[in-house]
């Protein structure tokens, strides 16, 4: 019981990590009806600018975070000034070639620019597990997830209850309607990215924290997409459940399915929940159908 309840914690603490890089993957969907085939990239280059603050810079923990927070604020603002106004109008398959050309940049480019730094960044706290009603639970992961799970109350708030929230659910549900009522839609785009921009560096940090990878940070994007269709793809509150279960039948296969079927099926699992979900319910738990008439 004391394993299977280990499992649980675990993954519901990974899911919350899923969950703060998905909800980066919603705020584009929702504003703009973008789909962002370069998360796991852009994860992966704010937590390469926060570990070159913090080595190369002699910034600490919150200088580094800051520090990369701008670089990925610029990169998302250049990204959008430079490439998305170009595409406005242009068919939804432009808009994935360029993200997925921009994450095979990133990708090239990181390990020329950043293959002298360190993957992961210390932080101040110890390193030994924590013991909780007998179970054995990784200070790491209880840190990482409880990070994530501040920001995306944070980010949530913002989106619900703030002007600016506001406005972007606004551009989310008619774009010419909220054009006709005055709302900037080039501005509040911008406001998006830069969002995107900050909530990488969060999550790419704390990945790294989590898993102790670098560069490896990338695949942490493939977790994005059995998470957004579970939960449903223009749903904020869908993406934290679809990655809390993603991340326990994770936990559970890896624990339980992957001494028998070999390891590494724990990752394959998400996707045969995914698979399922098409079937029941294309367009997720809280994902709203497309309404048409007829």
């Amino acid at each position: 019981m004391l394993f299977f309840a280990s499992l649980i914690v675990d993954g519901a603490l990974a899911g919350a990590v899923y969950a703060l890089i998905s909800l980066a993957f919603v705020i584009v969907y929702k504003a703009s009806r973008m789909i962002n085939f370069a998360l796991g990239e852009w994860a992966m280059l704010g937590s390469r600018l926060a570990a070159t603050g913090f080595y190369a810079l002699g910034l600490g923990v919150s200088g580094a975070t800051a520090f990369a927070s701008a670089g990925m604020i610029a990169v998302a603002l250049g990204f959008n000034r430079l490439v998305l106004r170009r595409l406005v109008g242009r068919p939804l398959i432009s808009v994935i070639m360029v993200t997925l050309g921009l994450g095979a940049l990133m990708r090239g480019a990181a390990p020329l620019m950043f293959g002298g730094v360190p993957g992961t960044i210390p932080l101040p706290f110890t390193r030994d597990p924590l013991a909780l009603w007998g179970l054995q639970i990784s200070v790491d992961k209880l840190m990482a997830g409880g990070v994530a799970t501040v920001c995306i109350a944070a980010a949530s708030s913002f989106f619900h209850w703030s002007r600016t929230g506001l406005a972007l659910r606004a551009i989310a549900d008619d774009q010419s309607a909220a054009m006709a009522a005055g709302i900037d839609i080039d501005r509040y785009f911008s406001i998006t990215w830069a969002m995107v921009g900050v909530l990488s560096v969060v999550a790419g940090v704390l990945w790294t924290l989590v898993s102790g990878g670098g560069f490896g940070v990338v695949l942490v994007g493939l977790k994005v997409f059995p998470i957004v269709i579970i939960g449903g793809l223009d749903s904020i509150h869908g993406t934290i459940v679809g990655a809390v279960i993603v991340g326990v039948v994770e936990s559970l296969s890896a624990g339980y399915l992957d001494p028998h079927l070999g390891g590494g099926f724990g990752a394959v699992a998400s996707y045969l929940l995914l698979v399922g979900m098409l079937f029941v319910r294309p367009y997720g738990l809280y994902g709203r159908p497309r309404a048409e008439r007829v």
